[in-house]
């Protein structure tokens, strides 16, 4: 894996991770009970958006090191995942 490809993948598990965590702990104006007129009952009032961030930033990179783990040792290759061997085996 080149320097590209790393941040790629901490690119994608850090959105991946950024929007499975953007719902917890949301306080909508709906639960509150303070709906300001012309404004859905589901809108954001309490986001904590920056924790957020944080907690992403460091999820995002235990899971990358983790999956780094894995390329770099060779204990899951792409020939793992040929089924139908379509890919020739590396010389």
């Amino acid at each position: 894996m080149g320097v590209t490809s790393g941040l790629v993948l901490y690119a994608v598990l850090w959105f991946l991770t950024f929007l499975t965590v953007l719902p917890i702990r949301v306080k909508t104006q709906g639960d509150l009970g303070d709906v300001v007129p012309g404004t859905h009952a589901g809108a954001p009032e309490h986001h904590y958006l920056k924790q957020k961030a944080w907690i992403t930033t460091g999820l995002a990179a235990v899971l990358w090191a983790v999956i780094a783990t894995i390329i770099f040792s060779g204990a899951i290759t792409l020939n793992d995942f040929d089924w139908f061997d379509s890919i020739p085996d590396p010389q």
